[in-house]
């Protein structure tokens, strides 16, 4: 199994920065909860010019994990999974703004 990173690239306006953090770390402990969580990293931008200032990346050691986690997400408007859980990037009220993707490694140097 390829582990694959779920890499949302956030845009929070001035003054949603703590609901941002709160938010993120609800979601973290229920990711933590599943089979096949591996990690979380969330990252602030240094420059003020970047369109996302915070980019969150979750892995999970396959895909069939993530999919067991997001799954009815993929298919209601409103990404809510199986436990009424906001999922694939919308879980954050605007004007929080999330762009989401997931990865696979292709190369690790």
């Amino acid at each position: 199994m390829k582990q694959i990173s779920v890499i949302n690239s956030i845009e929070v306006p001035e003054g949603h920065e703590n609901e941002a953090l709160k938010i993120r770390d609800v979601y973290v402990e229920y990711f933590k909860s599943k089979p096949g969580f591996v990690s979380s990293t969330f990252y602030r931008a240094i420059s003020r010019n970047n369109k996302f200032n915070f980019v969150n990346i979750v892995v999970w050691d396959s895909y069939e994990s993530f999919e067991s986690v997001v799954n009815s997400g993929f298919e209601n408007e409103e990404g809510l999974n199986a436990d009424s859980m906001k999922v694939l990037g919308k879980g954050f009220p605007l004007p929080i703004e999330v762009s989401p993707g997931q990865f696979e490694i292709i190369r690790n140097d």
